[in-house]
């Protein structure tokens, strides 16, 4: 009994470090739990995923195909706050900016967004739509149910592969996990992989390696200039990585 109150007190710490849907009144904010909700990470992509997919999906049949992605972008932005598009943008003013270590991490920190940051959401978003667009029109929400979730994988490694490098908290930092233990990698493995098992295709799970292969690029740039890895770096990782699954889903069915 203690254990599935423990599992569900960290399954809802995910929820509210990682979303804006509301939570019961007895779940607080325990950064203790932080680390431990890193298993769940994926499973909100579910979450966020499927909403998303589902917005699409019930715009689809009153709306054009067009503006059906539009509203499945505003439902993933209001439920999840826009905090992985925060962190992108963010990455983008730093790394853009910054040519130390500190000044990038000083960048970072910033709560304004620069021309970088703006730029790269105005791109980011633009290859979103056109990219999904592309797609045809019943295959969108399983596309974007996976790629929610395992992008959302792909961002989690890091905590496994790389070092948090801020060596100071601030009211500014945004809450991050530091530590994955295998256990938790592994569980966070089976939610963010299985869940394109909705396609009933082995073929999909090629998309696997060219995915995970942008996480592992990023992984060296960020170590290259800041020796590990930021909250923002994560939520920038993951915005490419499920950007790179609508590409990589695309040339896969183009050349197969």
């Amino acid at each position: 009994m203690k254990f599935i109150k423990t599992e569900i007190q960290v399954f809802f710490t995910a929820v509210m470090f990682y979303t804006r849907i509301p939570c019961p009144a007895w779940v607080n904010h325990d950064a203790t739990f932080l680390n431990k909700a890193t298993r769940y990470f994926p499973l909100i992509g579910w979450l966020v995923g499927g909403l998303s997919a589902l917005t699409f999906y019930g715009a689809s049949f009153y709306l054009s195909k067009e503006v059906s992605l539009i509203f499945s972008f505003v439902a993933s932005l209001l439920i999840t706050g826009a905090f992985h598009e925060d962190g992108f943008a963010d990455v983008c003013d730093g790394f853009g900016g910054g040519w130390t270590k500190e000044k990038i991490l000083d960048i970072m920190k910033d709560s304004r967004v620069g021309a970088y940051g703006v730029i790269g959401m105005i791109c980011l978003f633009l290859l979103k739509f056109y990219l999904l667009l592309s797609i045809e029109t019943a295959f969108i929400p399983m596309v974007v149910f996976a790629a929610h979730a395992y992008s959302r994988f792909c961002a989690a490694t890091f905590i496994l592969t790389h070092a948090y490098v801020r060596e100071n908290e601030d009211s500014k930092a945004k809450p991050v996990a530091k530590s994955l233990s295998l256990s938790n990698f592994s569980i966070a493995g089976v939610f963010g992989i299985s869940a394109l098992l909705i396609f009933n295709c082995a073929f999909i799970f090629i998309l696997l390696i060219p995915v995970y292969l942008i996480k592992f690029f990023l992984g060296r740039y960020f170590k290259k200039w800041i020796g590990g890895y930021t909250g923002d770096c994560l939520g920038a990782t993951q915005q490419l990585c499920e950007v790179g699954f609508y590409l990589f889903y695309i040339l896969l069915w183009k050349f197969i």
